[in-house]
Formats: structure tokens, sequence, C-alpha cells
């Protein structure tokens, strides 16, 4: 399955359909391509764990941010109070390339 085809298909792109896509045009095993991919994906999370943030010209950037504490309330009884506590989360900002990509759908 190519990348292209999964706009047809509606479905996500998983790891080993990447994997497999990668080895076919390459000519590297597919074992060889899963332990790159899987050291690329180790390390971005080891990065942003230590706080830095990643960034890949023309693709995007991954950064950790804060999330502030903040009152939640349950629609089904929204006089259930819930306080949300401060939340790190992981924020990607596509690059140049992917916005005009997706601008042009």
């Amino acid at each position: 399955m190519k990348i292209d085809d999964l706009k047809e298909t509606g479905t996500a792109l998983t790891k080993r359909e990447l994997v497999a896509q990668i080895a076919s045009e390459t000519g590297l095993t597919q074992l060889e391509v899963f332990d790159v991919v899987q050291k690329t994906l180790d390390g971005i999370v080891d990065a942003l764990g230590a706080g830095k943030h990643v960034e890949f010209r023309e693709f995007g950037v991954f950064e950790v941010t804060t999330r502030k504490a903040r009152i939640g309330r349950n629609p089904n009884r929204p006089e259930d109070v819930v306080m949300i506590p401060v939340r790190r989360v992981v924020k990607f900002k596509p690059g140049k390339r992917m916005r005009d990509m997706l601008a042009n759908q």
C-alpha cells in the first residue's frame, strides 16, 4: 500500500504500513527499517521528555506546552464542578510544505 492510497481508503497510516513501504522503496529489510523508525520515534519522545522541541524542516515542530489548571463541568450534570489540573501536552505545528499541501486540498 502506498501512502497516496490512504486518501482513497480513508484509513490511518500504521507504523507497519510505513515500514513496509520504506522497505520496498529502499531494498532494506522490514526489520532494519522498523529499527530505524522505532529509534527515531524513541528519540523524539526522549527529546520532548527532556523539555526540548523537535524540528523537522518542511515537516513541522513538536514541542511541549503546559495547559493551565481550569474548572470543568459534566455536561450531563452541570452542577458538578471538576478541577482539571495543570498538564503538559505535546503540540505540533505543521511546516510550510504541509500547510500548503493541506490548503490546496
